[in-house]
C-alpha cells in the first residue's frame, strides 16, 4: 500500500525540506520552494533471480559508427560527430535565443524519420516557422502533445531515428499529481524518455528552458541524467550565437560552434576570426589582439578597454565577455610590477563580438589594451598577443601555441609576442610572421605600445 505526503523542493538547487522556507539554505534564493507530491511504497523487494548478461569489454560493441549526422558542421562538432542512437540530449538557453530554430534546422537536414514534438506552439505556429526557415522534409513529423504517454505511443507507432522534445517543462505524465513544469514531473518525464531512448536506441533531444542566473531550470539531478547538456548562449543585441557543450559522455566538452542569426534561420560561422576581427578599428588605443583556444579551434579575437579618471571615490571595473575577479588581479599586477597608476581610473572591458572567454592565455592583449588605453597610445595593430600573466608580472607558458601562431599568420598578422618559454621546442617555421618570447609584462608593454 502506497501512501502520499507533501515535501518542498527548491527549484533553483534541487533542496529538499519537510516545510516551507521563504529562503533557500543552500543556494541562499529567496521564494524558489515548490509543494511536492512524494508516493512512498512499502512494498517489500524480493531478491532478483533472473540471469543477468555480464560481457567482457572486448565484447561490446560502439555505437560511434551508428552516429546520426545533422548535416550543420558546428553542431555535430559539439556533439561529438553527430548524434548518438540510444542517448539523450539536454539543449538549454534563455527565451528567443534560437532553440527551437536550431532544433528545427538540424531536424531538417537528417536522413531519418525525425518526430518534432511541442508542447508550447501548435502545429500552425510550427508551419509558420518552417516557412520562414525553407524547410522542407518528407522525414519531419510533428505531433502538438504535452501528455508524455500519448508522445511515448506516438514514438513507438512511428520508430523515429531522432525525437525533438520542445519543451521538457511543458511535458507531463498524468499517473502523478503534480503540475507541468514542477521538479517531480520534469525528473519522471526525463527518466521515462531516457528508458524509451534505450530501449528504442532512438536519440532523444530535449529543449529546457534557464533560470534569470542562466541555468537549466528544473531539478539539478536532470543534468545528470541524461547524456549530453548542450547550453546556447548569446546577447539579444547580437547576431552570434555560441554553442557549448557541458557535458558530454560521446565527445569532448571543449568543442564550441558559432552560429549567427538572420531572418531566414542560423548560419554557420566557419572562420569566426574573420567575423569578430571584421569591425576592428586598427589605429585607436586600447585594442588589442589575441589568440584563443575553443576545442581544437583557434580564435582570433579584440580585447577593447577604456580607461578614464574617477569622478567619484571608488573607480568602477566592467567586464563583459570576461571574468571580473581576474580583471582585479591583472589591474594589481599592472599596478604593482609595471608602475600603472589604475586605482584612481575607471577600467571597462570588452570581448568584442559578445563572445565569452575564460582561459589565461588572453591576460597578455587584456594587460597591454589596459596600458594602451590609460597612455592613450596605440598597440601595433599587426601584433597578436599569447602569454598568461602571473603575479609576479612574469608572462607564462601556455599550450596550443603552434595552432594560434598559425591562424595568425593565416589572417595576415607579421608578428605575434608569446612567452619566452613556449619558444623552446616551437615546431613553426615561418618566413612571413615574426615571432618574439616576452618574459615580463613590461618587456611586453614596452615592445608592442607605439
Amino acid at each position: 500500500m502506497s501512501k502520499t505526503r507533501i515535501k518542498y523542493i527548491c527549484s533553483t538547487c534541487g533542496y529538499e525540506s519537510l516545510r516551507w522556507l521563504g529562503k533557500c539554505p543552500e543556494c541562499d534564493n529567496w521564494n524558489t520552494f515548490t509543494e511536492e507530491i512524494i508516493e512512498t511504497n512499502n512494498k517489500k523487494v524480493s531478491a532478483y533471480k533472473g540471469t543477468i548478461n555480464i560481457k567482457k569489454i572486448d565484447e561490446l560493441e560502439g555505437a560511434e559508427k551508428n552516429r546520426i549526422i545533422t548535416g550543420i558542421g558546428e553542431l555535430d562538432r559539439v556533439l561529438g560527430g553527430g548524434f548518438i542512437p540510444g542517448s539523450v540530449i539536454l539543449l538549454g538557453g534563455d527565451p528567443g535565443i534560437g532553440k527551437s530554430t536550431l532544433a528545427m534546422q538540424a531536424a531538417s537536414k537528417i536522413n531519418h524519420t525525425v518526430l518534432y514534438v511541442t508542447g508550447e506552439e501548435s502545429t500552425s505556429q510550427i508551419k509558420t516557422r518552417a516557412a520562414r526557415l525553407k524547410i522542407k522534409s518528407d522525414n519531419f513529423y510533428v505531433l502538438s502533445e504535452t501528455d508524455l504517454n500519448i508522445i511515448i505511443a506516438a514514438i513507438n507507432s512511428l520508430s523515429p531515428s531522432l525525437v525533438i522534445i520542445d519543451s521538457i517543462q511543458t511535458m507531463y505524465r498524468n499517473e502523478l499529481d503534480n503540475s507541468p513544469g514542477t521538479i517531480t514531473q520534469i525528473r519522471e518525464c526525463t527518466s521515462q524518455l531516457m528508458e524509451t531512448a534505450k530501449k528504442n536506441n532512438i536519440s532523444i533531444l530535449i529543449v529546457g528552458h534557464v533560470t534569470k542566473e542562466g541555468f537549466i531550470a528544473g531539478p539539478k539531478v536532470l543534468e545528470h541524467m541524461v547524456d549530453t547538456v548542450i547550453q546556447f548562449e548569446g546577447e539579444s543585441h547580437h547576431a552570434f550565437r555560441i554553442l557549448r557543450a557541458q557535458k558530454n559522455r560521446f565527445g569532448s566538452t571543449n568543442e564550441i560552434g558559432i552560429f549567427e542569426m538572420h531572418e531566414d534561420g542560423l548560419t554557420e560561422v566557419k572562420n569566426p576570426s574573420e567575423v569578430f576581427l571584421s569591425e576592428r578599428d586598427k589605429e585607436i588605443s586600447g585594442s588589442a589582439i589575441t589568440a584563443s583556444i575553443e576545442g581544437t579551434r583557434p580564435i582570433l579575437l579584440e580585447v577593447q578597454a577604456l580607461v578614464t579618471p574617477s569622478n567619484f571615490g571608488n573607480p568602477q571595473r566592467v567586464a563583459t565577455g570576461f571574468d571580473y575577479r581576474r580583471l582585479s588581479i591583472l589591474l594589481a599586477v599592472l599596478e604593482k610590477r609595471s608602475g600603472l597608476r589604475l586605482s584612481a581610473n575607471n577600467v571597462f572591458l570588452n570581448m568584442a563580438g559578445g563572445v565569452k572567454i575564460d582561459e589565461p592565455a588572453i591576460d597578455l592583449a587584456v594587460c597591454c589594451s589596459i596600458a594602451s588605453s590609460l597612455m592613450d597610445k596605440v598597440v601595433n595593430s599587426k601584433t597578436v598577443l599569447i602569454g598568461e600573466v602571473g603575479l609576479g608580472g612574469e608572462v607564462r607558458s601556455v599550450g596550443h601555441i603552434e595552432k594560434r601562431i598559425q591562424e595568425a599568420e593565416k589572417l595576415g598578422f607579421e608578428k605575434v609576442l608569446i612567452p619566452l618559454n613556449n619558444i623552446k621546442g616551437l615546431k613553426v617555421n615561418s618566413s612571413s610572421i615574426k615571432i618574439t618570447g616576452v618574459e615580463s609584462l613590461t618587456e611586453a608593454i614596452n615592445g608592442v605600445i607605439k
